[in-house]
């Protein structure tokens, strides 16, 4: 005779709600009996970000003085130039290599 057997009803049952409940669950370490008690303070994060209306502390000195931006500047100016050089040389050759390959 078939049938269903009683303890597989039990199983099914006690896994959909583990499952059900398994998505309304805490943390191990925010649990009453573990890890730290629920009073003590804990350490804010460092790269939190700050409230909406809050606004950062003004700073006490410029970010970067007007020589060291120009020279700055000048420098990536000089790497674009660079950059885009290489990259010309590059397209100029493969342009030669595929004149060849079509004659």
């Amino acid at each position: 005779m078939v049938g269903i057997r009683p303890d597989g009803a039990w199983t099914g049952a006690a896994l959909l709600l583990a499952l059900a409940l398994g998505g309304c669950s805490i943390p191990i370490a925010d649990l009453p009996s573990l890890g730290t008690p629920a009073d003590a303070p804990r350490a804010k994060d460092a790269g939190s970000y700050l409230p909406v209306n809050q606004l950062p502390p003004e700073r006490d000195e410029t970010a970067m003085n007007p020589a060291e931006r120009a020279k700055i500047q000048a420098e990536l100016v000089a790497a674009r130039d660079r950059q885009a050089s290489a990259t010309a040389s590059k397209d100029q050759a493969a342009g030669k290599d595929q004149n060849q390959a079509s004659k």
